[in-house]
């Protein structure tokens, strides 16, 4: 019998990490919670230290760290794990002695540094956050190469494509006319732009078929998630911008599709449902059965493919305009995005001046600078910030 795959979950109270931690339940066999870090869920990060007994663990603040003592307490639990806190603590959840495999949950740029810090001990990473290759992608594909290291990603449209990729070898650029990434076209996509653009966060956060978190939610409604897998894709499959198209797809049962340049498409089908993919991704090479009953595509009954409307979604251009410009621009644009959806979510601004504060802060920044975490950060967190000056103002 093999030994279970120690996985250190960053990002466990999270929709991401909640499904990870049923996986592991469902297979105790083959997989084992070494170390956790969340934000500032206490309770649910008590529920999960209460079932999974993890060596160590970490929470976002000192308060939160007290709460979960508390709660800890009251549940009985007399021997603890230690509980760090802030960065500083993720950052040795990442990097903790004897994991096998990191399960990156985070939202927001958070996410790269714990990365870079798991590959370089050698650690495989099962990706989920998009930000971590969007604004650092050549630092995160240079560290994996250089230690080893594997990205498997969590996200259902790479996970698909990366599953179709298994039917050639490397280099992909060369046998790859096209990866086509699905899109669902999130809650608006039969309304008029004039009647999106005073939508509420009640009205964009009902996306038809995905369960996410607000921020990806919202993302997936303006296309700017979409935009910002594009960038994803291109790093992770070293790939050409003009080798990736998009789709609308609105019953988001094909998950993505890759076109060889013989002209045959294969492309991977399943339920809307983050299961999939995030098992594969602690899995692989091997599968393992899940709790989703078998798809029937008689009960689906049809898939249809458009074009997506850039008129309507233009963050879907200006995201494909950051890819083509490379360097630091996907770290603007994912900074800018950042605060516009925090400003939407907090009703500050509408959900059409998402993209009008996007696009203003991409022209206004001076994107010069090498490629490192630094200046990826800082880039990332001054277009953030303009955004919320802007709207300050």
């Amino acid at each position: 019998m093999t030994k279970p795959i120690k996985i250190v979950l960053l990002g466990s109270t999270g929709s991401i990490g909640t499904t990870a931690c049923r996986i592991v339940e469902n297979h105790p066999a083959n997989f084992r919670l070494l170390a956790l870090a969340c934000g500032t869920n206490a309770f649910v990060m008590a529920e999960q230290i209460k079932k999974f007994k993890p060596l160590l663990v970490s929470v976002k603040d000192y308060d939160a760290r007290e709460n979960l003592k508390e709660i800890l307490a009251q549940k009985e639990i007399h021997k603890p794990p230690s509980i760090l806190i802030g960065e500083e603590g993720m950052l040795e959840v990442a990097s903790v002695h004897g994991g096998d495999l990191l399960i990156n949950g985070l939202v927001g740029s958070i996410g790269l540094t714990p990365t870079i810090f798991a590959l370089k001990r050698g650690l495989n990473v099962a990706l989920a956050n998009k930000e971590t290759l969007v604004i650092g992608g050549k630092l995160v594909m240079e560290t994996a190469r250089e230690n080893g290291a594997t990205i498997l990603p969590i996200d259902s449209e790479h996970s698909a494509i990366f599953q179709c990729l298994q039917a050639i070898d490397k280099p992909y650029h060369k046998k790859v006319r096209r990866i086509i990434l699905t899109a669902s076209g999130g809650p608006f996509w039969e309304r008029e732009k004039k009647d999106m653009q005073d939508a509420t966060p009640d009205e964009v956060l009902k996306h038809p078929n995905w369960d996410m978190g607000p921020k990806v939610t919202v993302d997936s409604a303006s296309l700017m998630n979409k935009g910002l897998e594009i960038i994803e894709a291109k790093i992770l499959f070293e790939l050409d911008d003009d080798q990736i198209d998009v789709v609308i797809h609105r019953q988001s049962i094909v998950h993505s599709m890759v076109e060889f340049t013989d002209g045959s498409i294969l492309a991977q089908m399943g339920h809307p449902n983050m299961e999939i993919p995030i098992q594969l991704a602690m899995s692989f090479p091997d599968r393992f059965p899940t709790t989703l009953k078998p798809l029937d595509l008689t009960e689906v009954n049809r898939l249809t493919f458009e074009k997506p409307d850039d008129k309507r979604f233009p963050c879907l251009e200006i995201a494909r305009e950051a890819s083509r410009k490379g360097g630091l621009a996907p770290a603007c644009l994912n900074g800018s995005d950042e605060g516009a959806v925090e400003l939407f979510l907090k009703r500050e601004i509408s959900f059409g001046e998402i993209p009008q504060l996007i696009k203003g802060v991409m022209k206004s920044s001076r994107l010069n600078g090498d490629i490192n975490i630094g200046n990826v950060l800082k880039i990332n967190e001054s277009a953030r910030n303009k955004v919320l000056e802007i709207v300050k103002k």
